[in-house]
């Protein structure tokens, strides 16, 4: 008898139940692993559940294909407004999630494949164990488009490499390469695209065979040190972010974005 479990979730996601790992998929590759309000609230959903779940040891999150994780999916923004999701309730689910994944109850293993971008750099540095392949690297775009960094993005780079490498992705709105995130203690480790799935499976493994209650308080500890400005740092985002996500500036740098074109922005 088979102990792998599929779970019901919408479009763009795939939450697997694989004996004591659950391994939760970003599965939007046409649009690079972007993902919407949908996908952010049912991803929370999976990470919360763990916490009723005693038979999950460890948490495996990734993106199908090529890509990590782009961040937002902006050619949904017209139709999630239309729906009546304001950028309020956006950025509580995107909120939810990061906590969601800090706080889940046993570690949270990231794979990391080609671009993590936007919200995916958040996904991935609130993971526990972030391995990464050796095409990989972190972008905070938000600037790019009129925005600002949220998920607690900026404010888990600070605690991990300083406010100057903080400063520079945020305001700069370049790529990281993952050599460099990996000089600077942003990720657990990279490999060769053919070494790094056999790295998270040996790691998902040892944590699946692992004692779930010390795994949860070594976690807690862990991120009760690293982690002390990040709900601060949430909050703060939530009020910028829904500030900017009505701003002209936004509508430009998303219409650029999208028609593959340079933004001008309001003196």
């Amino acid at each position: 008898m088979s102990n792998v479990e599929q779970t019901t979730t919408p479009p763009g996601l795939s939450v697997v139940h694989d004996g004591r790992v659950l391994r939760v998929t970003i599965a939007n590759p046409k649009r690079k692993n972007a993902i919407n309000y949908d996908a952010m609230v049912a991803l929370g959903d999976a990470f919360e559940a763990v916490v009723e779940d005693r038979t999950v040891r460890a948490i495996v999150l990734t993106g199908e294909g090529s890509d990590f994780c782009t961040g937002a999916d902006l050619s949904g923004v017209v139709s999630e407004a239309q729906r009546g999701i304001t950028p309020e309730m956006t950025m509580d689910a995107a909120n939810r999630l990061v906590k969601a994944i800090v706080d889940a109850p046993v570690p949270v293993i990231a794979r990391i494949r080609g671009a993590a971008a936007g919200v995916g750099v958040a996904l991935a540095l609130a993971a526990d164990l972030t391995y990464a392949s050796d095409d990989a690297y972190l972008l905070l775009a938000f600037i790019n488009i009129g925005l600002m960094p949220d998920g607690g993005a900026a404010a888990m780079i600070a605690a991990a490499a300083g406010r100057p490498l903080a400063a520079e992705m945020a305001l700069l709105g370049e790529r990281l390469p993952i050599a460099d995130a990996l000089r600077h203690g942003l990720v657990t480790g990279v490999l060769s695209a053919e070494e790094l799935d056999a790295k998270v499976e040996a790691a998902a493994a040892k944590l699946a065979a692992g004692p779930r209650r010390a795994l949860e308080l070594t976690k807690s500890a862990l991120n009760n040190a690293a982690l002390t400005s990040l709900d601060a740092a949430l909050a703060a985002e939530k009020t910028g972010q829904a500030e900017l996500l009505q701003s002209p500036d936004f509508m430009e740098g998303a219409t650029a974005m999208l028609t593959k074109r340079k933004a001008v922005f309001a003196e």
